[in-house]
């Protein structure tokens, strides 16, 4: 107990408690156990409650609303005006430029293919856009998804030497993570995603992002040996290790270009009018690269190009899905892992946009529209995609007002399968990491980090953990650390929660924290404590030993200052929304302890769920008497302080 506890002791002769009404407690309304079930079903799976704009609406309308939940496109398309194409049609033209650089880029970093890239942004925005909910999502590969594709792949197949093989494995990987967030969807499970806290999240991207920078100086340095490990350690090493095959050429070539998309990137962010600037800008490098390249013949002179990439559409790839083998487990993990992470990004971005457009975006819906998304991709030779953050504010800036951005970005994808592929035949690498550089920069949230500290220590703890677990051991592990922190957090908050007691604030009947409120005085032979979290096996043991601890230091105190001893412990039960048959134990064993010091145990406003286990458990009403519920403190202590006036009255 803190020092200047002792300090707020109320003398006797000062108290002076105002009478007042006694409410009584009643029990919550008889409900039978299937309609608690169902109520909690409800808040579990259904807590937007959808099926509420089905209500009093005839059969006919119960289709065409059904249809539009899950067809958005039905919802906003009839609606459609010429003057929102006009908009949609600039921001979609805007965003390919960005889309197709960062689609060969991503495919790079993915290990896969460079047309597997531009694959991934033709397909998907087109499904997005008919089962989508958000107005500003970009769709498309992504640097944090393609990372860890790549990284868990690479560990067990070589892309260089099984290259069919690690398709097949990419493409399967992707069918089970559009299964898993379609499935979580469907079966409303998507607050599984809710343990990727803010905090996980800004170390694991921040971490994610200079790995991802660090793989690139293979291409910025024109590395031909590089290790295959995503670690600081044995990156830096393969980098200082092979410094005979760095490449003047191309360091010259991948710096003036990296400092020319940074610049453009901060002209955009201190102007956002001038979004088109950023946007552009790796479209240009590749333009302008690619002209250099066949210019000069630089690929003579130690500049790595693409090579030749695939002309036409996206081949079906639904042969090449495994479903059994050795590699099984593999692009199981795989896919569970990047879904998780695609998912959550893709949800993150939506509701950002969503928010400062003032509409919704259901989380259930934009899962099952990202995973079937990534169903229909893995049929049809496309990786991992979900909404990019980069793109999707490109989009947003761009004055996007529906999805048809979404197609008319797919649109130019095709024409340049069809067409363009050839031009990108000189496109060095050197500038695909550099655009890669310049897209996940962003991803560092320094100002973000800072509130953490600010605000919460353990969230950073956290945050560090996920950092640099990424950063010195592996992408999967270090966000595998951070979930398991943060959990052990949640349980920590779970077994042992916030006791506190409480004291009077003067010329009042509200009872507040002693330790807060310094004016805030105890009421002499009243021990009132408030317990702030549900009661269950988990804690019950912990509350018991809290509160026998608070009790005797209660009663050392009032040895010490020979003031009166305990006669009522009181418990606040506002802050206790459940509790379970330990709980209930926990509140009998109370009442045994402080009888046999002569004291009473009351309780205050148990709500609804608590009150009605109790009194069920409690058949003789010792704990549940009329004696002992009070719906606040201040009656509580108005109509016991009456009654030990009364007592002394009569012993005189």
């Amino acid at each position: 107990m803190e020092p200047n506890a002792s300090n707020n002791m109320q003398p006797d002769h000062c108290l002076e408690i105002a009478p007042m009404g006694v409410h009584k407690v009643v029990p919550p309304p008889h409900r039978s156990t299937l309609q608690k079930l169902k109520s909690r079903l409800k808040e579990t799976f259904f807590p937007d409650d959808p099926l509420l704009q089905f209500k009093r609406q005839t059969l006919g309308k119960k289709w065409i609303l059904a249809a539009q939940y899950f067809f958005p496109i039905l919802q906003w398309g009839p609606k459609y005006s010429f003057k929102l194409f006009k908009s949609d049609i600039v921001s979609g033209l805007t965003i390919a430029s960005l889309a197709i650089p960062q689609g060969i880029s991503y495919a790079k970093l993915a290990s896969l293919p460079p047309i597997v890239g531009l694959y991934s942004s033709f397909v998907p925005p087109l499904v997005y856009a008919v089962l989508g909910s958000s107005r500003d999502l970009a769709v498309g590969p992504v640097s944090i998804a393609s990372l860890i594709l790549g990284s868990m792949l690479t560990q067990e197949v070589s892309p260089v030497n099984n290259p069919l093989l690690f398709l097949q494995l990419a493409f399967s990987s992707t069918f089970f993570a559009g299964l898993f967030q379609a499935s979580l969807g469907f079966l409303r499970l998507g607050f599984i995603i809710d343990f990727l806290s803010k905090a996980t999240l800004i170390g694991f991207m921040a971490g994610a992002a200079i790995i991802v920078s660090l793989q690139q100086l293979k291409s910025l340095l024109g590395i031909t040996h590089f290790t295959k490990k995503m670690g600081l350690v044995p990156v830096l090493s393969s980098v200082f290790h092979n410094i005979n095959e760095w490449s003047w050429q191309t360091i010259l070539m991948g710096f003036c270009f990296l400092v020319f998309l940074l610049l453009t990137r901060h002209v955009s962010i201190r102007n956002p009018k001038l979004f088109w600037v950023s946007a552009g800008a790796p479209l240009v490098s590749v333009i302008l690269s690619t002209i250099l390249v066949f210019a000069f013949k630089a690929q003579n002179h130690g500049i790595s190009v693409i090579g030749k990439l695939q002309e036409g559409l996206n081949p079906p790839s639904w042969n090449m899905l495994h479903f059994h083998g050795s590699n099984l487990g593999l692009v199981v993990k795989t896919g569970l892992v990047t879904g998780i992470i695609s998912l959550t990004e893709g949800i993150a971005v939506g509701r950002t946009f969503a928010a400062l457009k003032n509409y919704q975006v259901d989380g259930n819906k934009e899962m099952m529209a990202i995973g079937l998304m990534n169903v229909i991709g893995s049929a049809t030779s496309c990786y991992v995609t979900t909404g990019a953050f980069s793109r999707s504010a490109v989009n947003h800036n761009a004055g996007a007002k529906t999805a048809v951005s979404n197609v008319v970005m797919s649109v130019t994808v095709m024409v340049t399968l069809l067409f363009l592929m050839p031009l990108f035949q000189y496109t060095p690498n050197v500038v695909l990491g550099a655009i890669i550089v310049t897209a996940v920069i962003g991803l560092i949230d320094l100002p973000a980090a800072c509130q953490i500290w600010k605000i919460d220590k353990f969230d950073f703890v956290v945050m560090l953990c996920a950092f640099f677990g990424v950063v010195f051991i592996s992408v999967q592990n270090g966000l595998a650390i951070a979930v398991a922190i943060s959990i052990f957090k949640i349980l920590l908050q779970v077994t042992r929660p916030k006791t506190m007691i409480l004291g009077n604030i003067p010329g009042t009947d509200i009872f507040r924290n002693l330790h807060h409120y310094k004016d805030a005085t105890r009421i002499p032979g009243f021990l009132i404590l408030s317990i702030e979290a549900p009661i269950n096996f988990a804690n019950a043991t912990y509350l018991k030993e809290r509160i026998q601890r608070w009790i005797n230091e209660y009663e050392t105190e009032e040895d010490i200052k020979q003031q009166s001893s305990i006669h009522f412990l009181i418990l606040d039960l506002s802050a206790v929304s459940a509790i379970d048959t330990s709980g209930v134990s926990l509140f009998k064993d109370l009442k045994k302890a402080v009888e046999t010091k002569g004291a009473e145990l009351v309780l205050v406003n148990p709500v609804g769920e608590v009150l009605e286990k109790l009194l069920r458990a409690d058949d003789a009403r010792d704990i549940t008497g009329p004696d002992t519920l009070y719906l606040t403190v201040g009656e509580a202590v108005a109509a016991l302080s009456s009654t030990m006036k009364g007592q002394s009255s009569s012993h005189v």
